[in-house]
């Protein structure tokens, strides 16, 4: 396992993107952002590898928000459903005198 970045992803973004206007050079931004400009070339390669998965996760994410908003409104349901007949069952055993008021 790699030693942990001491750059976060934010700051990772922010120099890929500048990179990727190419209105300054490699070396240029190199010495902006205090970085080596090989460390650029590879935070660039690996953006434009799993760029995609961006737009997959949205499709998986939505798929999973409607299958839990069914589920919730299902149980919903079904625990309206369970109301309504405790209700009923508690006043008829209490018109039955098997319940208390």
């Amino acid at each position: 396992m790699g030693r942990k970045s001491k750059y976060d992803s934010t700051f990772k973004t922010k120099v890929v993107l500048d990179a990727m206007k190419e209105s300054e050079t490699l070396s240029d931004l190199a010495k902006k952002y205090e970085i080596a400009p090989k460390q650029i070339t590879e935070w660039r390669k690996e953006f434009m590898e799993k760029s995609g998965i961006v737009f997959e996760y949205k499709e998986t994410e939505s798929k999973e928000i409607k299958a839990l908003r069914s589920e919730r409104d299902r149980l919903l349901k079904k625990v309206g459903q369970l109301t309504v007949e405790v209700d009923f069952f508690a006043e008829a055993c209490e018109r039955a005198g098997l319940k208390k008021k």
